[in-house]
């Protein structure tokens, strides 16, 4: 009970950072002080289990059991509580995506300063993706290591690495996000529109992350494509609308191209992280597709 009383004792003190954290990762003070509840307490369970005494049986569910050999250590009580406000955060985040019907804007902030007013943060941050936003306000406004970011993300540190440079891309507005291995971006992004026109749900739905997003902006969503979050729904929302789709470098990105009177009339633009898509944004704005560097890539010079 000392600890119990130990560890809310320390949140307590830490109160005001944890909600600093929240907030960003949520952008409604209501929302983030009941993340910052529901963390303490979690934390404060957690804690609660792995002190019990070694003769309880591994059987009793929240009993504390050895780390496998190879896994990463516990983290401290600080960072416990920080791990699962995070977890927190990013569950709302993904059950906000899984709901949202408004159209997505890309550009909602185009070169924002971070250091800039919370309100105008706050709406470039709306247009990443959960793990986007999630690795970016840990790393870039926090200061936490991509090794905690990992860990919480359940991803490698150099995914963690590479998910906030996504997000300081989008929120910052730079010209040009570099992609780690430009060549296995193609390669996915030609598995993924192979799969679609082959009617192979499982093929396709294998080379999405079970995290990803598909968003769209309002000329998309009036032409009837719907924003869609998870493999299961983004999977059958991309399928059909790709089929006539031509492989294409979206800003030196892989993506794809649809066609109208010689311009490109609807692009989809992909973020490829391990060899999976985690977010798929769909753009058919004239002002959008004006921002848009688009290119047949070299391979794909001879008619489809």
């Amino acid at each position: 009970m000392d600890d119990d009383n130990g560890l809310a004792a320390r949140a307590e003190e830490r109160e005001p950072r944890l909600n600093a954290v929240a907030y960003r990762m949520l952008g409604s003070s209501d929302e983030a002080d009941e993340a910052v509840r529901d963390a303490v307490r979690e934390s404060v369970r957690e804690a609660v289990h792995e002190t019990m005494p070694e003769s309880v049986p591994a059987s009793v569910p929240g009993a504390a059991r050895e780390p496998a050999p190879g896994t990463a250590r516990r983290p401290t009580a600080g960072g416990r509580v920080l791990d699962a406000l995070a977890r927190n955060c990013l569950e709302r985040l993904r059950a906000r995506e899984s709901h949202r019907t408004a159209p997505w804007d890309p550009w909602a902030l185009a070169r924002h300063d971070p250091a800039g007013p919370d309100p105008s943060l706050l709406t470039a941050l709306d247009t990443l993706t959960p793990p986007e936003r999630l690795a970016f306000v840990l790393h870039d406004l926090f200061d936490v290591p991509y090794e905690e970011i990992a860990r919480i993300l359940e991803r490698t540190p150099a995914a963690a690495r590479q998910l906030a440079a996504h997000g300081r891309h989008r929120v910052q507005g730079t010209e040009e996000m570099p992609e780690p291995d430009p060549a296995r971006q193609r390669k996915t992004v030609a598995a993924c529109l192979a799969a679609a026109r082959a009617g192979d749900s499982e093929a396709l739905r294998a080379l999405l992350d079970p995290d990803v997003t598909l968003r769209a902006d309002p000329t998309a969503v009036r032409a009837g494509v719907r924003p869609a979050h998870g493999a299961g729904a983004v999977a059958p929302a991309l399928a059909g609308r790709i089929l006539e789709a031509r492989p294409a470098l979206v800003d030196g990105a892989a993506g794809l191209v649809l066609s109208r009177g010689g311009r490109p009339g609807t692009v989809f633009s992909f973020t490829v992280l391990d060899g999976r898509i985690t977010s798929v944004d769909v753009l058919a704005d004239e002002g959008h597709l004006s921002r848009l560097t688009v290119q047949a890539p070299a391979e794909d010079t001879a008619p489809a």
